[in-house]
């Protein structure tokens, strides 16, 4: 499937996901509704990061848990290679055999953990407090930038503390456990999240990988982002990708500055097709840098890129139609008039447009494909497929029926003369085709389906199994859809009832939180991050889609709605959809609320 676009924005969605997702203690209060729009802080000049944040130092704190709380801080809290020697400086003596010196490398591996509670003892007889914390494992932060699955499986992590000598010189740690900890808080305070991109399976596309980057400047960017497009993709994304071929390695680090770049790489079969994608591959996962960057082959100059036009000449991805706010009121889907945003038209006939419970509309160039969820007159439900010019002309309805069905997601993957998408039906997940045939897809994900979301490059699935969250990749050949591993990401929310793409690296998702509240909250691709965007939803969410490309297309970037109770909401600014908002309502209509609400582009 092919769309024509501008030039992808992508920084400006991942710098604003970057603000949105801020620690416990930003100043946002736990139970306020974030609006997620909002303003990129400026860099200081020759920082790609901002000014890097001053390590906690042990004598910051002399309460037990903010104490332990920069504990945490240190390990994240500048070099990779030093973190052992950070995080050692808050042992007394006789623990410093208890969390053993690593090797001087950059290698250093961080277990990354979200915390759910804190608690203290006052000092006993012999002087000594205990910290606890209960966690969940986020994951492990890796030499490569990526956030692998998490580890360890504890929940609960238990420190002992006296006081320094002389009085008042603070505390140290005596007890601790023995492995290298940090927190989500303290990985969103020293990194900041930086994707790179790698080429899918036929090399028409780019697939965003999301890496954590600390506060460097841009030479150095240059040579971390050389090292890991030649270290290959994420793990839970190489069944989707292409990497660089075997034995790709950078000599020495990148050189240069004032918008000239130069790498050296030993690069085995660098034909000029290859160092041409490798070119175009640079310059997304390089977004923040202008000018030229030379490309040498074994100290011979092969390729000069100029990184501002690769972009604007070589989409990353199609990225559709400006996109448009439907929903379906009464069994039928209409246009919606939300603020000064550009308005649609349905592009099915009327005698089909009937009878809809939740629908799916892509465009792709001059074609329209469009999936609807229909209530037949036995009250089962059935997928209704059509793809053609606007209006479609001619739609199937699947042969099987179905007690529940999920809102379909299109592939965009995939050429025209393929269409494809997924449906989760009765708890299973199913591919269809461009006629509504139906296919179950093999799937090792504990309980039942209920949801599932197609990103914007159309290499990667969102999907909701057994009230968790997963990710997975997409690969295509020949025009079959098969899935990867899935990938269970850590959240805090429990029994999850929807998710769509918002941007990127970053997934909307519904569910409960702790005290069992119907909540929506914002999550990365790996679980890393997770920041509460709505909390007082007070129902069930059963429908919920966002808009995954960034603000300059119409809509303020990071755009969802969802439904809950039988009504449609948006959110920038959070507030109901009403009825007076559905456009082309004919004389007499029934009064009821719109429902099913979803974004075409």
């Amino acid at each position: 499937m092919t769309a024509p676009g501008p030039r992808v924005r992508r920084l400006v969605v991942g710098l604003l996901a970057g603000v949105l997702l801020l620690p416990a203690g930003c100043g946002i209060p736990a139970e306020t509704d974030v609006q997620v729009d909002g303003s990129v802080p400026v860099a200081e000049p020759g920082s790609l990061n901002g000014p890097p944040a001053s390590p906690p130092a042990p004598t910051d704190s002399d309460e037990p848990v903010p104490f332990i709380e920069n504990y945490l801080r240190a390990a994240a809290a500048g070099e990779r290679d030093q973190a052992y020697t950070r995080a050692r400086t808050f042992l007394a003596g006789e623990a410093r055999d208890q969390l053993p010196g690593k090797p001087q490398t950059s290698e250093i591996e961080l277990t990354v953990v979200r915390l759910r509670a804190k608690e203290s003892t006052p000092p006993n007889n012999q002087g000594t407090s205990t910290v606890r914390l209960k966690v969940q494992q986020v994951g492990v932060l890796r030499a490569d930038g990526t956030l692998g699955p998490p580890e360890a499986t504890e929940t609960e992590y238990v420190f002992e503390l006296r006081r320094a000598e002389p009085p008042g010189s603070g505390l140290l740690i005596t007890r601790l456990p023995n492995v290298l900890l940090t927190s989500d808080a303290a990985l969103r305070e020293f990194y900041r999240q930086h994707n790179v991109y790698f080429w899918n399976s036929d090399q028409t596309r780019l697939i965003p990988d999301l890496r954590y980057l600390p506060a460097v400047p841009a030479e150095r960017l240059v040579t971390e982002v050389v090292k890991w497009l030649a270290g290959g993709p994420s793990d839970w994304l190489q069944s989707g990708v292409t990497g660089l071929p075997d034995r790709t390695r950078p000599i020495n680090n990148a050189t240069g500055g004032d918008s000239q770049w130069e790498v050296n790489l030993d690069m085995p079969g660098a034909n000029e097709e290859r160092l041409a994608r490798l070119g175009t591959q640079l310059a997304w996962s390089l977004p923040e840098l202008t000018g030229q960057l030379d490309l040498k082959i074994q100290n011979q100059k092969r390729l000069s890129v100029d990184l501002e036009r690769e972009r604007a000449d070589h989409d990353a991805y199609p990225r559709g139609a400006d996109p448009t706010r439907f929903s379906v009121y009464d069994g039928v889907i209409h246009p919606l008039a939300l603020a000064s945003e550009r308005r649609g038209t349905v592009p099915i006939p009327a005698a089909e447009n009937r009878n809809v419970v939740s629908a799916s509309i892509a465009r792709a160039d001059d074609q329209v494909l469009a999936a609807m969820v229909v209530n037949g007159p036995d009250r089962r439900l059935r997928l209704k497929v059509g793809t053609g010019q606007d209006p479609v002309p001619v739609f199937t309805s699947s042969a099987a029926s179905f007690h529940t069905m999920s809102q379909p997601t299109w592939l965009r993957s995939l050429d025209q003369a393929h269409p494809a998408g997924l449906v989760a039906a009765d708890g299973k997940l199913y591919r269809f085709d461009g006629t509504a045939g139906l296919s179950p897809v093999p799937l090792n994900v504990a309980g039942n389906v209920v949801a599932v979301a197609g990103s914007l490059d159309g290499h990667r699935i969102a999907l909701v199994g057994g009230g968790a969250l997963y990710v997975a990749p997409v690969n295509v050949d020949g025009g079959v859809v098969s899935l990867g591993q899935p990938r269970r990401l850590p959240t805090m929310l429990t029994d999850v009832t929807a998710a769509d793409w918002i941007s990127e690296d970053q997934i909307v998702l519904a569910g409960n939180d702790p005290d069992r509240r119907p909540v929506i909250h914002q999550v990365s691709v790996d679980g890393g991050f997770d920041s509460p965007l709505k909390n007082d939803i007070g129902s069930v969410v059963t429908q919920l889609v966002g808009y995954p490309g960034s603000g300059d297309r119409g809509l303020p970037a990071l755009s969802f709605m969802y439904e809950a109770n039988g009504a449609a909401y948006q959110n920038n600014p959070f507030e109901f959809i009403k009825r007076q908002q559905v456009l082309d309502l004919p004389p007499g209509s029934r009064v009821v609320n719109p429902t099913a609400p979803f974004f075409v582009y």
